[in-house]
């Protein structure tokens, strides 16, 4: 379980911006699209930067339990500053929920995986890119490879 821990907290510590706009929030999303279309994911797609939501696209299959599921997810990774999964591989490995451990409400938060962090270089985080519609692994992954692919566009 400690390996996975470290894992997930070294994709945070590689995975950060020189900086995060509008324009980026674009590209990131509208790339996750693209991967959903051609790959059929139903998936619903969230980015935020602060309480601004920049970006958001839903794909054939998903609901609005999706856009709850993604708020949940969102919550938490604001509340930690760290991926949601890496909260729920915490929790765990504490062989607690989330409501024993911090006595938050699971209705509101989700440690499940599919919310990272955008984090910025000598800022800190500044916003979330969230998926929902997979099995929690697979949204962290969609979501991590698609800033690690864009990041290496940016280079």
């Amino acid at each position: 379980m400690d390996s996975i821990l470290e894992q997930l907290l070294q994709e945070e510590h590689e995975l950060q911006f020189a900086s995060f706009n509008e324009s980026m929030a674009w590209q990131i999303g509208s790339q996750l699209v693209e991967r959903a279309r051609n790959e059929g994911l139903p998936i619903t797609i969230d980015i935020t930067r602060g309480a601004h939501q920049l970006f958001h696209a839903s794909m054939p299959g998903t609901s609005v339990d999706n856009d709850e599921w993604i708020k949940r997810k969102r919550r938490t990774v604001y509340r930690f500053g760290h991926s949601s999964l890496y909260m729920g591989q915490r929790l765990k490995s504490k062989g607690k929920s989330i409501e024993e451990a911090y006595l938050i409400p699971e209705s509101k938060y989700a440690p499940h995986g599919g919310c990272f962090p955008i984090l910025v270089k000598n800022t800190g985080m500044v916003g979330t890119i969230t998926v929902s519609g997979l099995p929690q692994e697979e949204d962290h992954k969609l979501v991590v490879q698609a800033i690690r692919e864009y990041l290496v566009q940016d280079k």
